[in-house]
């Protein structure tokens, strides 16, 4: 697993522990809304998950992020 940079953790925490939007995430980072959505595909493959189910069991497991 290759591993994740600060910025997409950032994305992580909000899409996960906070329930955001990508558009909400964007706002919050002042990012654009394509950008969030490039940090969450690249986040899918690199934990090699394919969705935002499997991505929430591994942050659980790996302990990313505090519920």
């Amino acid at each position: 697993m290759k591993k994740l940079s600060t910025r997409e953790l950032e994305v992580l925490d909000l899409l996960i522990r906070e329930e955001l939007s990508s558009r909400e995430i964007a706002e919050r980072l002042t990012i654009s809304v394509g950008t969030v959505d490039t940090h969450r595909k690249k986040i899918l493959k690199k934990v090699r998950v394919s969705n935002s189910i499997g991505l929430t069991k591994y942050c659980i497991f790996n302990n990313l992020i505090s519920l």
